[in-house]
């Protein structure tokens, strides 16, 4: 991967968070969805090329930062992402991230950006992608509990990507559903306010739990759940929180993106460490099946992976030329001489 942006090659084209904005309004949220969607299953599909090693977790009382690597063998990629549940307390974003791209033939970066906002893109079009392969045929209505940062994106992946018409809001904190409601409206979903969780999946075929709290909490009980649903479980990304009870688990059909990860951050760090599950990438390249019958409840016991950060940021790489919203950052030294590092400092002084 050459740096076709720019020529020279001193300059890394570098995505902000007004310009990924302005990428979002010009391309549109579902639209740019449907695309991350497209390379995320292109990716999925060529899983076993990939570099894969669980995130480099730095844990500390009040949450977490990580680094996501993976390569493909030509392109290399990184994530740095925080994860603070009680940062909004102090007006602070939960998670906060940024990634690159890296040409494996020279070492070159060749794309900087923000990741944020893609990150919560990116999220929500992996959980709508997985949804489309493990949910009841014909699915309509969506529970989702947890109102946060990530819900609205949630709600249009799965309207872009699975045709859902319907969501069911539910959160502790009334106001974020009222946000919620606001920010969706017009957006061509019926979009309904609970006042529980029992409520919230009163009809749903799939249920999301995205909620922030950094600890073991039962979000759904076993009595909650009733057969033939999938469930979207995206909360619980870090070891020491869930959201669901183990009783679900143990009458689910478990599908995950890298095992070794999510048996220390997902929901199955509740289950043995020889527990049976499945893996996403094999059900899309349709090496094993995922939903096998009406009655089977499915579960994405999804942790986020760092091929899917790699698919997002193949994505927007792609969309520079086409939209025009970078900047050039001088961040490579580019010394005439490449032995003459030394020499490139001594002349800068000279003007």
């Amino acid at each position: 991967m050459t740096n076709t942006v720019n020529k020279d090659l001193n300059l890394v084209p570098f995505v902000s968070v007004d310009d990924m904005m302005k990428i979002i309004l010009e391309l549109g949220v579902e639209e740019m969805m449907l695309g991350i969607c497209e390379y995320l299953e292109d990716d999925f599909k060529r899983w076993e090329l990939f570099d894969k090693t669980p995130r480099v977790a730095s844990h500390s009382q009040e949450g977490v930062i990580e680094l996501m690597p993976t390569s493909d063998g030509e392109v290399y990629g990184f994530k740095y992402v925080n994860g603070h549940p009680k940062n909004t307390q102090d007006g602070l974003q939960t998670v906060t991230a940024f990634g690159v791209l890296s040409d494996v033939n020279t070492g070159y970066p060749v794309l900087f950006t923000e990741m944020t906002i893609l990150t919560a893109l990116r999220t929500a079009a992996t959980s709508a992608m997985a949804a489309k392969y493990l949910m009841p045929k014909g699915s309509k209505t969506m529970a989702m509990i947890g109102n946060g940062a990530q819900s609205e994106f949630q709600a249009l992946a799965f309207k872009a990507i699975c045709g859902i018409e319907n969501v069911r809001l539910y959160d502790i904190d009334a106001s974020a559903s009222d946000r919620c409601m606001a920010n969706l409206e017009g957006r061509g979903l019926n979009v309904i306010k609970c006042n529980s969780e029992q409520m919230a999946v009163e009809g749903a075929e799939i249920i999301t739990t995205v909620t922030a709290d950094k600890q073991y909490a039962t979000i759904l009980t076993d009595n909650m759940v009733g057969s033939g649903v999938h469930i979207n479980a995206i909360g619980g990304d870090c070891p020491g929180k869930t959201e669901l009870h183990k009783d679900i688990l143990l009458r689910s059909e478990i599908f995950v993106e890298y095992p070794p990860q999510t048996r220390i951050e997902g929901e199955i760090q509740q289950l043995d460490e020889d527990y049976p599950v499945k893996e996403l990438w094999q059900v899309m390249t349709g090496e094993i099946e995922g939903r096998t019958d009406e009655k089977q409840i499915t579960l994405f016991d999804s942790v986020g992976f760092a091929i899917e950060d790699f698919s997002a940021l193949r994505y927007i790489r792609d969309k520079l030329e086409e939209t025009g919203h970078y900047q050039n950052l001088d961040m490579l030294a580019d010394p005439d001489d490449p032995r003459d590092l030394f020499g490139m400092v001594l002349r800068a002084a000279k003007n």
